[in-house]
Order: structure tokens, then sequence, then C-alpha cells
């Protein structure tokens, strides 16, 4: 079955969701480099590759389905979508509502400052007093609730331009994961620098409803992914957008 690579917005999301169809949906937003991202009008970046790849093995066609980060969930919560490729970190309480594949990515929460600050905030203990900036519906902002001082923290949620508030001073630091974190000081032309290292394991992996439909299709990723991993497909993948194979734990 050749597989056909459609990028839609929400509204035009496609009518066939249940699992095991021809067509599965699935959301990202577009907008987090290098894992999904659209250059020259092309979606690409690490999870389309991905994507692709399971697609390859499973049979189906896939249509990406791009809208904003804080708006993924609750597009697989009311059957717009059939999955999230855009780093979805396991947490008990996504566990608690969603049937979750293996992991695919093995990373840690990284903070991040203008350059020349990294000696003013070194960890966690340095937040105290500081405003942060974090993704509006990423794992990250939980992560800093759970600190110990993180009464003392000032955390701001944004739709986007975390990075740029962050250069221009706006705000102190923001949290993403390390291995975006890392693709982004190297490619951006904004003076950020890490603060410190990585201070909380994240386990990357695809949700899916926690429905008999939900679960079969779970199941058909899931073994997709162990040959992907297996023969190689996947590292292969990892090393074309990092250098490095972010699939395995260090």
């Amino acid at each position: 079955m050749k597989k056909s690579l459609t990028i839609t917005a929400l509204a035009l999301s496609a009518t066939v969701s249940a699992a095991g169809a021809e067509t599965l949906n699935v959301g990202m937003s577009g907008g987090y480099f290098p894992f999904t991202f659209v250059k020259l009008d092309e979606l690409q970046g690490f999870e389309v590759d991905f994507i692709n790849a399971i697609a390859a093995e499973t049979g189906d066609d896939v249509n990406f389905v791009t809208m904003s980060f804080s708006g993924l969930i609750g597009a697989l919560e009311t059957g717009k979508i059939d999955t999230i490729a855009n780093q979805i970190t396991i947490t008990p309480e996504r566990e608690a509502k969603f049937a979750f594949s293996q992991p695919y990515v093995f990373d840690g929460a990284q903070i991040v400052v203008k350059k020349g600050n990294e000696e003013s905030i070194t960890s966690v203990d340095d937040l105290s007093g500081k405003t942060v900036a974090v993704n509006l519906g990423s794992n990250f902002e939980q992560l800093l609730n759970e600190l110990p001082n993180a009464a003392e923290i000032d955390i701001r949620t944004y739709e986007s331009n975390i990075a740029q508030d962050t250069a221009l001073g706006r705000v102190d630091a923001f949290v993403m994961d390390r291995v975006s974190s890392a693709q982004l000081i190297a490619e951006s032309p904004l003076p950020l620098a890490f603060a410190g290292k990585p201070f909380s394991e994240i386990r990357n992996a695809l949700p899916f409803r926690n429905d008999d439909e939900g679960v079969e299709l779970r199941d058909r990723f899931d073994a997709a992914i162990t040959t992907l991993k297996e023969n190689g497909t996947l590292a292969d993948i990892s090393q074309k957008w990092f250098g490095t194979d972010i699939s395995v734990a260090e």
C-alpha cells in the first residue's frame, strides 16, 4: 500500500480514525524542532521519519494533523486523531488515561538560560526567585511544580517563543528536553546556553485511547517499534537528526 503524507489543519482531519483503518491520523505541532517542524512548506523532523517508518512496517497510510501542542491531548481524547507524535512524556497521570507504546526516546529535563548567565543558575535550587518559561501543555510545568522550591519559582506557560523571551531577558530561563535544547542552541542564532545538568529522566512514547481499538492500534505500533529497534532503523533516524542514538537509555 502506498503511503500518503498529507499535512492538514485540525478542521480538515480525515474522517476515518478507527484503529486498523486505512488512514491513521497522527497529531503533532509542526513547531518543535527538530522533532516536528515545517521548512519550505514541508513537514519534517525525527517524529515524521519515525511515524513513516512505522507505517512502512504496518502497511497503514498516515495523515499528519498539525495543531497547537496544547490541543493535542484533547484531540486524542475526542477521537480527532489516533495518536500523538510530539515527544509525549509518560507520566502517571497520562498512563491512567492512555495506552502508551514502549518508549522510543530517552531524555532529560534541561534548564536553558541566556548565554553568559550559566553561572547564576547551575541547578534547580537556583531557580528560586527566578521566572521560568515552559511550553503550555508540556510536562515540564508539572516537573517544576514538584520541586521542593516550587513555591519560590515564577512559572510561566507559553504557546511559543520561550527561547526568544529567554534570550531577550523577559524570563530568566526556560525548561525543555535536553535533546531539543541542544539542537535549538546549535541551530539558532539566539544567545542561549545549558544551565547545569538535566534534572529528571524523561521517557517519551506514543499515546493511544485506552479502549479496545486504541489498545489494538497501540499493539500494532509497538510491534513495529520493536522491529525498528532491532533492525537499526530507529537508531539510523536518530543519528540523522541528532548525531547520536536517543532511542536507548544512557
